[in-house]
């Protein structure tokens, strides 16, 4: 058997196995089916064995053809890491980068950091996506991104975490006025009176909550704030999104604890008021990748880019 494989038949038999189908397939890589199963028999040959059968209306993978499934996300990553390392012998900076965040980072941290690299690299491609720290953490340790804006924790024995900066937690209520709780004057008149300007978990637990989700790793900062100060706060609502507690606290629903970052400049809102924490709490940004990932040109000016906006925030 020859020692060679050729990745374009690779991709083409798994995406037959992924659809289901040659003309499926066919159509995801935009050529005919004909050219499709054409590069699978020549596969076929080259390996000597049989991979794909056809089970009902669907392309299924043999014993064989499972086998070979098996190993691909190997091969894609080595060819993936012999392309990452020839990037640094090629001038100026391209290529592409795949980046996860929390949608907090995402809309009020790497807007500038993007303009920034687009402006300065013009052939650089930063792919984002969104999503939870541990989500996020487990798609760096599995390759499937390059790197990920997380809050510490992140678990991965195969991760390691740079800070980027620290993010202070406020109390956000709506301007109108308090909905129910302790107040500096009188309870009950919107009007009147005002929540005082530091809350501790005592005085925000007996308001209505909005909080986050339970599996975000802001709300697990939260909870422990609160436990600190012996309070379990029952939330009259639980939701995903910073965006969406601002706007649910507008409108006189409950109060909200949010970073800070999602306050400031552009996320300001005209609806809220916003409290600080006594005593304070903050959570920790920070950039994990793969101990073993190979830093290429492109990888390196992003980094770079985060970790001096960090700075910049810190001043």
């Amino acid at each position: 058997m020859e020692k060679t494989l050729n990745l374009d038949q690779l991709k083409s038999f798994g995406l037959v196995i992924e659809t289901g189908s040659f003309s499926a397939a066919a159509d995801r890589l935009g050529v005919s089916q004909p050219a499709v199963s054409l590069q699978i028999r020549q596969l076929e040959r080259r390996l000597a064995v049989r991979l794909i059968e056809r089970v009902g209306k669907r392309a299924k993978a043999t014993p064989a053809g499972m086998e070979l499934l098996r190993h691909m996300p190997h091969i894609d990553t080595a060819v993936e890491n012999a392309i990452d390392a020839l990037a640094d012998h090629a001038s100026g900076v391209a290529g592409r980068v795949r980046l996860g965040t929390g949608a907090t980072a995402c809309l009020h941290f790497l807007p500038a950091v993007l303009r920034t690299l687009r402006e300065q690299f013009p052939e650089l491609s930063v792919v984002v996506s969104t999503g939870n720290t541990e989500d996020q953490a487990r798609k760096v340790e599995e390759n499937s991104l390059d790197l990920a804006l997380v809050t510490l924790p992140a678990a991965g024995r195969s991760l390691a975490a740079m800070p980027v900066l620290e993010d202070e937690f406020v109390a956000i209520g709506p301007v109108s006025g308090p909905v129910s709780g302790p107040m500096s004057g009188p309870v009950g008149s919107a009007r009147g009176a005002s929540l005082k300007a530091k809350l501790t978990p005592a005085e925000l637990g007996a308001l209505p909550l909005v909080l986050f989700e339970p599996a975000a790793n802001t709300r697990k900062l939260v909870d422990r704030w609160f436990a600190a100060g012996a309070v379990h706060p029952q939330p009259v609502m639980e939701l995903g999104s910073v965006e969406a507690m601002k706007e649910m606290v507008a409108a006189g629903l409950g109060y909200g604890i949010v970073p800070g970052m999602s306050m400031t400049g552009r996320g300001a809102h005209p609806g809220l008021k916003t409290h600080r924490l006594n005593p304070r709490m903050q959570r920790t940004l920070a950039i994990v990748v793969r101990r073993d990932k190979p830093v290429n040109k492109a990888l390196r000016v992003v980094l770079d880019a985060i970790l001096a906006a960090g700075k910049r925030g810190r001043r």
